[in-house]
């Protein structure tokens, strides 16, 4: 049974103790992100997390941090979202002091050298690089771009060349001391955690309340135009001399707090969510049209975005176009079958619980159910919930998602725009 408590600094702190594991995860969760920054920052949050690793005040270099993470066999990571921020130690449960002590001291005391800034703006220009090269991830910003535009959450994570260059160690730094503050941070401690485990808290509870700005829904809201764009420019292309094209079908989903995120779950699953579903199965299997299809979904506080991604055959592009397209129309105009809701449903609670297992995922799922829902929802309540849906739940949401005059498309391929806004009003006619 997971506890939540505020250390009195104003940490939230959440605890889920797991039975039958040695591990403890550690996991320091701002709700702040890509989308809370101005075009003058944007790549921010992703630069602090970066620096987070590169010396403390206690640890002032990063070989120092590595060295003491790697000597005890932790696995430790970051990431940034576009509406979250987290750092996460995992690591036998004998040793959990250190992780505490670690997280702490990175999130609070972190020197932001800025001969390390200098050397890190270089490896994170780097993995722009790296992701523009691999056109499974061009792809994907490119799909954010043809669904939210010039918005931020049509922007790059980490950023671009420009702003990467022109933020300077002050500004960034003055960006960190201003959010990272107790009352915006949710600790969450997962895995075999006991009362000894828990006194470690004092890594985190010794740190004094700060005033900061609460970042908790602080950004610049999206509104779906009344009417949406032109074809031409919902429709993002970035032509390349490749055999594949790499594609994502978009629409406007739904958002966090939406009643239908049950419901979305189940619809996605059913549409692209494994070997045996309808595009899987029609697309790859029947038709050999692609190696890689999936459908899912991301969903923010505001607004949210379904998508299809596949990997085509740029002779073939209309052709896996045509089956896509048959699929979306008819999942809107024929309810799902029952074993079909059914298999799906099982597909989804089989899968959380194995994810589950894990300390980590623990941790993940309970800090960022803390920021982002009304109520934490345990994984139990949330496949109660998965359970409830019904068919007509899936044929009503598939018919407010999948309007075509709504689709968004991104390609990374060989293909010129022009011929490829072509065969998609050609197809929907």
């Amino acid at each position: 049974m997971h506890k939540h408590f505020k250390l009195k600094n104003g940490i939230n702190v959440i605890t889920i103790p797991l039975r039958g594991t040695k591990a403890v995860t550690v996991l320091a969760l701002f709700p702040v992100g890509s989308r809370y920054e101005s075009r003058q920052l944007s790549g921010a949050s992703h630069f602090v997390e970066h620096m987070m690793f590169k010396g403390t005040e206690k640890r002032p270099t990063y070989l120092e941090i590595s060295r003491e993470l790697d000597s005890a066999g932790a696995e430790y990571n970051a990431f940034t979202y576009k509406d979250c921020t987290g750092y996460y130690v995992k690591i036998a449960a004998e040793n959990a002091e250190l992780a505490f002590d670690l997280v702490s001291d990175m999130i609070f005391h972190s020197k932001f050298d800025a001969a390390e800034m200098d050397k890190e703006r270089g490896v994170i220009i780097e993995e722009l690089r790296m992701y523009e090269d691999n056109p499974l991830m061009a792809v994907d910003h490119l799909s954010d771009k043809a669904t939210f535009g010039d918005h931020p959450l049509g922007w790059d994570i980490a950023g671009t060349m420009r702003t990467l260059k022109s933020l300077t160690r002050a500004r960034l730094f003055a960006y960190y001391k201003k959010y990272y503050v107790p009352h915006n941070m949710v600790l969450a401690v997962a895995g075999g955690i006991n009362a000894g485990v828990l006194k470690h808290l004092r890594y985190f509870s010794g740190e004094k309340a700060k005033g900061g700005k609460n970042l908790q829904n602080n950004y610049r809201r999206f509104v779906w135009p009344r009417t949406a764009p032109g074809l031409a420019r919902r429709v993002e292309v970035s032509r390349r001399k490749l055999d594949q094209a790499s594609v994502i079908i978009s629409f406007p989903g739904i958002r966090q707090k939406d009643p239908d995120r049950y419901a979305a779950a189940v619809l996605f699953n059913i549409l692209g969510g494994g070997m045996s579903s309808r595009l899987f199965v029609e697309v790859r299997e029947k038709r050999g049209l692609a190696y890689v299809i999936n459908a899912g979904a991301a969903a923010f506080g505001d607004v949210g975005q379904a998508s299809i991604q596949a990997g085509l055959d740029p002779a073939r592009f209309a052709d896996a176009l045509k089956v896509i397209k048959g699929e979306l129309l008819k999942i809107r105009r024929e309810p799902v079958s029952a074993k079909e809701l059914a298999d799906a449903k099982s597909n989804i609670a089989g899968k959380l619980e194995l994810a589950m297992e894990d300390s980590s995922d623990q941790a993940q799922w309970y800090a960022r159910q803390f920021w982002f829902l009304d109520k934490t929802e345990t994984p139990e309540e949330f496949i109660g919930g998965i359970k409830k849906v019904a068919a007509a739940d899936i044929f009503r949401l598939a018919n407010k998602i999948f309007d075509l005059n709504q689709l968004r498309l991104a390609v990374v391929g060989p293909n010129a725009k022009g011929k490829i806004v072509q065969i998609v009003q050609k197809i929907s006619k």
